[in-house]
């Protein structure tokens, strides 16, 4: 979690970030994972109830030295799997418009993401990318 939220304020502008900190992902809404090798800690990500039908990707991270092995894929198909398992249709999330988040994007598209406005409370962020799909 320390070296995600370095990450993100490492080239976003403080209003601009919109990940949870630890704690804000210890709640009941919130379902939350570690991709672990041999017990030591590789990649994680969460999603977030908003309502019956709709959730949030929220601190999806793999660390640097273990990006480029498919664990980034691996996580977001486990998302993907838990969020429809928890009886959830559709899944959304938001992301940088930074180089940093290229990769990140392609992923989800490649993954059936789309496009979105703003969701939950996000406003137009020159900085965000909004993307959403459904889990039918």
């Amino acid at each position: 979690m320390q070296r995600h939220t370095q990450d993100m304020h490492a080239d976003t502008p403080p209003e601009s970030i919109h990940m949870m900190d630890a704690s804000a992902l210890a709640i009941p809404d919130v379902q939350f994972f570690v991709l672990r090798e041999a017990g030591k800690p590789l990649a994680m990500g969460a999603f977030k109830r908003i309502d019956a039908a709709h959730a949030e990707i929220k601190s999806m991270h793999v660390l640097a030295e273990a990006r480029g092995r498919g664990l980034s894929r691996a996580m977001l198909e486990h998302l993907l799997a838990q969020a429809k398992a928890a009886g959830f249709s559709r899944l959304s999330l938001e992301t940088g418009v930074q180089p940093t988040f290229v990769a990140a994007r392609a992923l989800y598209s490649k993954a059936g993401f789309t496009n979105c406005p703003p969701f939950d409370g996000y406003a137009l962020d020159p900085n965000s990318v909004y993307m959403t799909r459904s889990l039918a």
